[in-house]
């Protein structure tokens, strides 16, 4: 079994334990690895430590059970895997910038319950995977002979986003979605806004060398970037949309087949497409088991 396989099998039972001891020595014993060995390949495939990485990911969907139920900040600190409120708190001020009362307090102010249990869902399964989209599994990845499974017209509205452009050659795509969600999704949540979506890459130009790209993710409402992290919108109107499953080095085909269907309906390209990252790789250590969205602006 490849070893990427290998870390995402020992990453899908991390993230149903971040409850318990994420400790290196624990999460290594667990995977039948030595503690360096576990290091080394996780923060070369993940792009954090397994420190880090659980430490964000218990902070991050903790701060969206603060603001989708009427638990406590202990228990909610408790549920998050923290030993006390005290500790609780240091490390959300240091993650978030602000109090975890205070962040309750503001954050998705106005929000229905509806839109805040759909933020606390998109939050938990986007917040474990945001270094892995466009993974590569070598070897015995199972292959789509048709990885397009469908292709419809859909009528979009325009959509606010935050994201961070980035250039990267064909090889360098992971890693830059990585780094780029790394900034966004964060960004996303202390700005106070409701996600709204799963996070996404638009391909602005794909020259022979470069790829110019933009990492984000979708809200409810309009906020302001910071720094590398810009605000924008996804247009609205007229999109081709296709559904990919399998591996993302087959998205290119699903390309493809969209820019033929398009053709065959009479359209014409109408701006950048963009993809979207619907299943967490994690939680579907099978790549034939991932679907991916491709969307692509059209007019006639």
């Amino acid at each position: 079994m490849p070893l990427e396989r290998d870390l995402l099998h020992v990453l899908g039972r991390l993230n149903g334990h971040l409850d318990e001891d994420t400790s290196l020595e624990t999460i290594a014993s667990n995977a039948g690895w030595s503690p360096f060995h576990l290091h080394r390949v996780f923060s070369r495939v993940v792009g954090e430590t397994p420190k880090r990485y659980a430490l964000r990911v218990r902070l991050e969907t903790a701060a969206a059970r603060l603001v989708a139920s009427d638990e406590s900040v202990c228990d909610v600190a408790v549920a998050a895997g923290f030993n006390s409120h005290e500790v609780f708190t240091r490390a959300f001020r240091r993650h978030f910038g602000q109090t975890p009362s205070r962040y309750r307090a503001t954050a998705l102010d106005g929000a229905s319950s509806d839109a805040r249990e759909r933020h606390r869902a998109l939050v938990d399964s986007a917040a474990p995977c945001v270094g892995l989209f466009h993974t590569t599994i070598h070897s015995s990845q199972r292959r789509h002979t048709m990885p397009t499974l469908s292709i419809e017209r859909r009528e979009l509205v325009e959509q606010p986003i935050v994201f961070v452009r980035m250039r990267a050659g064909r090889h360098e795509i992971a890693g830059a979605i990585g780094e780029g969600l790394g900034k966004a999704f964060p960004y996303s949540q202390r700005s106070g806004a409701a996600l709204a979506g799963r996070p996404f890459t638009r391909y602005l130009s794909t020259g022979p060398v470069l790829f110019e790209i933009e990492v984000g993710i979708p809200l409810a409402t309009a906020v302001t970037g910071e720094g590398d992290v810009k605000s924008g919108a996804l247009p609205g109107g007229p999109t081709a949309v296709a559904m990919h499953a399998g591996p993302y080095d087959q998205l290119s085909e699903t390309y493809a087949a969209l820019e033929r269907w398009i053709e065959a309906n009479g359209l014409r390209t109408a701006g950048a497409p963009w993809e979207s990252y619907i299943t967490d790789p994690a939680e579907h250590p099978d790549p034939g088991d991932w679907r991916t969205e491709v969307y692509w602006p059209v007019r006639t």
